[in-house]
C-alpha cells in the first residue's frame, strides 16, 4: 500500500494529461504551478509524501500561503490540491470543515479589493489610434485597438480571432464571431459588430498582411508577418506603448493593461445610457456582480441634476 501511494505521488503529472482538452491551456498551467507550490512547501516542511494530504497539512499550507498571497491565489491552490486527489482517486480532504474555516480566516485577514485596469475609453482610443506610426506595426495595432474596444474582448479572445470569424456587412461594418472565451469554455460563441471605421482600419491591416495568414493578428518580424497568433502580452504592450506616445503620466501608463479596452468600452456604454442587460450581452458577461466591478470606476455621477 505504501509503495502504491509513493507511485501516485510521483505520477500526478502524467495523470494531468487526462485534463487536456477539458480545460484551457492557461488553467492547466495554473493547476500545475499550484500543485508544485504545494509539493515544494511539503518538502520544506519535511513532508515526503504530499498525496494523499491530511486535513492538518492542507490547513497549515493554506495558512502559510495566506500570509503572503492574495485570497484568490490561496483558493486556486486549494482547488488544485482537490483536483489531484480526484485524479488519483485518493480520499479528498479538501471538503473538511476545518479547511473551510481556515480559508474563511485567510479571506477575513487579507481582504483585498480586486485591482481594476484603467478604462481605455473612446477619448483615449482616438488618441492612441492617432499616435500609431504609419508602418506594418502601426496598421496592425490600430486595427487591434479599435476592434478590441468595439468588441469588448478579453486579450485571449482578441488574439484568437481568425479570418473566418470576420464577415463584411453591406453597410461597411463587420460581423464578428467570438468563438470561445473565459466565460464560454465550451465554445457556444457570441456575435458582435463593429463600426465602419474599425472595418476600414482592419482592411488596411489585412491588405498589408496579405491573404496567406490564418490568424487575424499575427507577429511581425523584421517587417515580415509570421503565421501564428500573438501572445496575450502583446496586447498589453501595444496599449502601454500607445499611452507612452501620448505622453500620459507614468502612473496613468502603469494603470493601463490588456484588459483596458474591455473596461473602457463598458464605461462608455454605461455613460451613453445602455442598461445592464445590453452591456452584459455586448461583452459576454454572465455575472451582474462581475460587470458591476468593471463599472464601479466609470466617471459618472449618478446624483447629477438633469439638465
Amino acid at each position: 500500500m505504501i509503495r502504491k501511494r509513493h507511485f501516485w505521488h510521483l505520477d500526478w503529472r502524467s495523470e494531468f494529461k487526462r485534463l487536456e482538452g477539458a480545460y484551457a491551456p492557461a488553467t492547466m498551467r495554473s493547476y500545475r504551478a499550484d500543485v508544485e507550490a504545494f509539493e515544494n512547501w511539503c518538502v520544506a516542511q519535511g513532508i515526503d509524501r504530499p498525496f494523499p494530504a491530511s486535513v492538518e497539512t492542507v490547513c497549515r499550507f493554506l495558512e502559510d500561503e495566506g500570509a503572503c498571497k492574495a485570497p484568490s491565489t490561496v483558493q486556486r491552490r486549494l482547488y488544485a490540491i482537490r483536483k489531484v486527489h480526484r485524479l488519483l482517486r485518493l480520499p479528498d480532504p479538501t471538503y473538511d470543515e476545518d479547511i473551510n474555516l481556515t480559508f474563511r480566516r485567510v479571506r477575513r485577514a487579507n481582504a483585498v479589493r480586486p485591482r481594476q485596469a484603467k478604462g481605455l475609453t473612446r477619448q483615449y482610443l482616438d488618441q492612441f489610434l492617432e499616435s500609431e506610426p504609419d508602418s506594418p506595426w502601426g496598421l496592425r495595432n490600430r486595427a487591434m485597438l479599435s476592434l478590441g474596444y468595439e468588441l469588448l474582448t478579453r486579450r485571449s479572445e482578441l488574439i484568437a480571432l481568425r479570418n473566418s470569424d470576420i464577415t463584411l456587412r453591406d453597410d461597411g461594418t463587420l460581423r464578428v464571431l467570438i468563438r470561445r472565451s473565459k466565460a464560454d469554455p465550451f465554445g457556444a460563441g457570441r456575435v458582435a459588430f463593429t463600426s465602419a471605421r474599425t472595418a476600414k482600419l482592419l482592411k488596411q491591416w489585412l491588405d498589408c498582411r496579405g491573404p496567406d495568414i490564418e490568424w487575424l493578428f499575427c507577429p511581425i518580424y523584421q517587417g515580415k508577418v509570421i503565421d501564428r497568433c500573438l501572445e496575450t502580452t502583446t496586447v498589453k504592450r501595444v496599449v502601454k506603448e500607445a499611452a507612452k506616445r501620448c505622453e500620459l503620466r507614468p502612473d496613468e501608463v502603469a494603470s493601463f493593461s490588456g484588459h483596458s479596452m474591455r473596461v473602457g468600452a463598458a464605461h462608455d456604454l454605461l455613460k451613453r445610457g445602455f442598461d445592464t442587460a445590453a452591456i452584459m450581452r455586448a461583452g459576454g458577461w454572465k455575472s451582474v456582480n462581475v460587470l458591476a466591478r468593471y463599472l464601479e470606476n466609470a466617471e459618472q455621477n449618478v446624483w447629477d441634476e438633469p439638465a
